[in-house]
């Protein structure tokens, strides 16, 4: 066995005060970061609206096989996500915050499993900083509030690899001194491998379950790239053990064979059409450059972004007259770059994609700052100075120029000067650390603060950004108000994440206007051109009942004889639009004059 380069792990002088500040810190930090305000804001997109019906469907119906959007079988994603939003529906009642539950766990999972990787392989200080670091960034936030298969895919996956890295003798025994040297492979007793093993198997079949073979593409690409460069080929190879193998099959295969058997045409539209032909070809239409995923990856990693470019660029120029790091940091390194390139040479990319690689980036961004910041740090603090000061500085600029105005730029630009600040703030303090090892409650571990402000007063900010409801909740209130029917709804030029997100508060499919097949009915706008989608002899009503709190506006559309014949200006079938304002079925509605 050859010494690797790794230096020891980085011991713990804490005392029991500093010990408790750091826990109680961390305990707030991801409690905020996954689980505080789930239910903020209604499903948005087309997929969390989606998703979330189908999980719904499959709660109500109690069929836990066939994933069914609108009563129609939907095989588009395996059924991992569906699973967990409806034992979420089941025991917590149907919500928006149940829905997302399912990610907001399993970015706990992760984030504790790569937290106890790190404590094993770098010691306590690295395990502290990525249990503040990574959930304080946009990616693990934003997607752990999500409705969505992304987040149960990463971090299931995300487990798989901790208990690889175990298989491959990359995690050193819980005895083992903090002096003492490293070896590039730390022997596994028969119960610790067969543990790891199995563990192994059952997450990685769990990840199939969440997002298809990509899993197995993903672990088994990573490991054979880092026995690549390791030369290790034998220990790579414990992967394939019977145990893991089978531990994935009796995890991932009983559903994909018992829904192949009920639905013929399974095979051929999940994993043709949205495996093969998503990953091969442009059929989606979800094109982008091939460098797409540096650009998302650093937005993942506000505000943390410059500690992260920092730590890239120092981290390669530090281990390259070494050859290479260790094998551990060596497998997270392979870990990322395979997803790296592997997602970028697909025809298809969405953001969420590259989120397997976001936990393995920060395990490094945090041992570069445990390990590489007190030995060298002055220009990790002049590169965060220079982007901190500035944002800081800009905040009372922005309120100076639209100090005393009004509308939504003047609210955007209120809005964007607290994040400017807090940002900044939180870049100030990560910038403070210096020294290596400390005895007492770090002050730079306070940089988390401002972050978990932001996400307390999320509810008074968001007005300032979104002045209407972006999901289909609000709308869907005023509908059921009015007492308008869901089956008679139609819209017109309405984005199709809100469509689908008004259908799931509905619980109707609502349908897109056909000009050429036209009914009677309500047609939603967001503006008075109702007209321009009608064609004679069908009409919409004269005055539009306008829905302040969302603002959309209510047609009646019929033909134009059976308008003709009761006519009497009373506007939407009678209900008196006439003045400024009127109630209209419990609902108060105002007209106002086109946008």
């Amino acid at each position: 066995m050859n010494l690797t380069d790794n230096s020891s792990r980085d011991g713990d002088s804490l005392s029991m005060a500093a010990r408790l500040l750091w826990l109680v810190l961390i305990i707030a930090t991801l409690y905020l970061c996954y689980f505080h305000n789930l239910g903020a804001i209604g499903l948005v997109g087309p997929d969390e609206p989606r998703y979330a019906w189908i999980a719904r469907e499959m709660h109500e119906s109690g069929d836990w096989i066939t994933p069914r959007l609108y009563g129609k079988p939907w095989f588009e994603k395996p059924v991992l996500y569906y699973w967990g939003a409806a034992l979420s529906f089941k025991f917590f009642g149907v919500s928006e915050a149940a829905a997302r539950f399912p990610s907001a766990l399993a970015a706990l999972l992760a984030t504790l499993a790569m937290a106890w990787l790190a404590w094993r392989v770098y010691g306590p200080w690295t395990a502290r900083w990525l249990l503040l670091l990574l959930p304080t960034t946009v990616g693990m936030i934003g997607f752990s509030h999500a409705a969505a298969t992304d987040m149960p895919f990463a971090g299931t996956l995300t487990i798989a690899m901790v208990f690889a890295a175990g298989i491959l003798g990359l995690v050193p025994p819980a005895g083992l001194s903090l002096h003492a040297p490293k070896l590039s492979l730390y022997t596994n007793t028969r119960p610790r491998r067969l543990v790891s093993l199995l563990f192994f198997g059952f997450f990685l079949g769990l990840a199939t379950l969440a997002k298809g073979p990509a899993a197995i593409v993903l672990s088994g690409g990573g490991v054979l790239l880092w026995a690549a460069f390791t030369r290790r080929w034998r220990d790579a190879f414990r992967c394939l053990h019977p145990l893991a193998i089978a531990s994935f099959c009796l995890t991932a295969l009983p559903w994909y064979i018992i829904c192949s058997r009920r639905n013929p045409d399974f095979f051929r539209v999940f994993i043709i059409e949205h495996n093969f032909k998503r990953y091969l070809t442009p059929e989606f239409q979800h094109i982008q450059p091939f460098w797409y995923y540096v650009p998302v990856l650093l937005i993942a990693f506000a505000p943390w972004t410059l500690a992260l470019l920092w730590s890239t660029l120092f981290g390669a120029l530090r281990a390259w007259p070494q050859r290479r790091p260790s094998d551990a940091t060596l497998l997270a390194l392979c870990w990322v770059l395979f997803c790296l390139v592997f997602f970028s040479i697909s025809k298809s990319k969405l953001p969420g994609y590259i989120l397997p690689a976001v936990p393995p980036i920060g395990l490094l961004l945090s041992r570069a700052y445990a390990r590489l910041v007190p030995q060298e740090g002055w220009t990790f603090r002049l590169l965060l100075l220079g982007g901190a000061i500035p944002m800081v500085l800009v905040t009372p600029v922005l309120w100076s120029f639209y100090f005393g105005r009004s509308g939504p730029t003047a609210k955007a630009a209120t809005g964007a000067g607290w994040v400017l600040l807090l940002l900044g703030l939180a870049n100030l303090l990560l910038a403070a650390r210096k020294r290596a090892k400390q005895s007492a409650f770090a002050l730079t571990s306070l940089c988390v603060v401002p972050i978990l402000a932001l996400l307390l007063f999320f509810n008074h900010m968001a007005p300032l950004f979104l002045p209407w409801d972006p999901s289909g909740k609000t709308l869907a209130e005023n509908l059921r108000a009015a007492n308008i029917p869901p089956e008679q709804t139609y819209v017109a030029a309405m984005r199709r994440g809100q469509q689908f997100s008004l259908s799931f508060y509905l619980h109707q499919e609502i349908q897109t206007w056909d000009q050429n097949q036209p009914k009677e009915g309500y047609l939603l706008r967001n503006s008075r051109d109702c007209q321009h989608f009608v064609k004679p002899p069908w009409v919409c009503a004269t005055d539009p009942v306008e829905l302040q709190t969302s603002g959309w506006f209510v047609y009646k559309v019929q033909r134009s004889d059976s308008v003709s014949s009761r006519h009497d200006g009373s506007g939407l079938g009678g209900s008196g639009l006439g003045g400024s304002g009127l109630h209209w079925d419990g609902l108060e509605v105002r007209n106002r004059q086109p946008r």
